[in-house]
């Protein structure tokens, strides 16, 4: 035997297959260990506000209290909402949003990757939507009231200007960041300009706009929730509006809690479809 055979290092598989359920165990050991402290701040923040609450540290009618927060919601669910059943008011929101999201989305991706394609596109249209997004959206809620009125129609509209532009901007800045060495292969290929957008650009400007839908789907819910506050018939802002009006502090606050669990729920939907869509990534966790 070759003394070149006999310096070749061995891999000891059995120490690689140990530091690797190590790393494993560390990392689940984390996340039960961040699961645990985020539970603990947020009993200890609403104990605090409890107790703050009782001993009229705070004013409990400007402030209310957890344990009446949690009261309303119970009403709400056992007894309904002066709107009808709070799973209706919950729907309604949430498809308000979920249109303009959907509608906001598909015209960001299709703008944004248009002008990041288009360089003359980009310089005739770019000035105008620089003024557009300058605008505060907010106050096209009003406007899209009088347009379409009380019905849903208004609150997608004012989802889509929010959701829009965060897509835009995230999908024109991922079309400009696409290697040019893959484009330049794909063209050296004969691919068209046609099939380089779509089997080069988008694939790459993908987890560019994947980062603004986390953002926007929270934009879209904000937008239906404003335009809900301002006139509507149905849904959580008018929740809010109704409890505003009659000085129920803890109806506020309710409302705004069911808000952030939709908001959440959706935000996990979103990090699984990324997850599973972005399978051959790897995560932060693997270095």
């Amino acid at each position: 035997m070759s003394p070149d055979v006999l310096s070749t290092p061995v891999v000891d598989t059995a120490k690689t297959s140990d530091r690797a359920q190590s790393r494993a165990q560390a990392a689940r050991r984390r996340k039960v260990v961040v699961a645990a402290v985020r539970v603990l701040l947020l009993v200890a923040v609403l104990g605090l506000w409890e107790v703050l609450s009782r001993t009229e540290v705070i004013d409990p009618f400007n402030f209310s209290m957890p344990s009446k927060i949690w009261d309303q919601i119970y009403t709400w669910l056992t007894h309904g909402t002066a709107l009808g059943s709070l799973g209706e008011q919950i729907w309604y929101t949430l498809y308000e949003a979920l249109v303009g999201w959907i509608i906001g989305v598909i015209a960001g991706v299709v703008f944004g990757i248009a002008l990041g394609r288009i360089a003359f596109l980009a310089d005739v249209l770019g000035p105008y939507i620089k003024v557009l997004n300058s605008i505060p959206r907010i106050v096209l809620a009003p406007i899209f009231v009088i347009w379409f009125g009380l019905g849903p129609a208004s609150k997608v509209a004012s989802a889509v200007v929010l959701v829009f532009f965060p897509v835009f901007f995230n999908a024109f800045q991922g079309a400009r960041e696409v290697d040019r060495n893959l484009v330049a292969n794909a063209r050296i290929l004969g691919a068209s300009d046609r099939r380089v957008t779509l089997q080069v650009v988008i694939p790459s400007a993908t987890s560019w706009i994947f980062t603004s839908l986390h953002v926007s789907f929270g934009f879209a819910l904000i937008g239906a929730i404003v335009g809900e506050y301002i006139g509507a018939t149905k849904g959580i802002g008018l929740l809010v509006a109704q409890s505003q009006g009659t000085f129920n502090a803890a109806g506020v606050y309710a409302a705004m809690v069911i808000l952030a669990a939709v908001a959440l729920v959706a935000e996990g939907l979103l990090t699984f479809a990324e997850r599973r869509i972005f399978r051959w990534k790897p995560t932060g966790s693997d270095s």
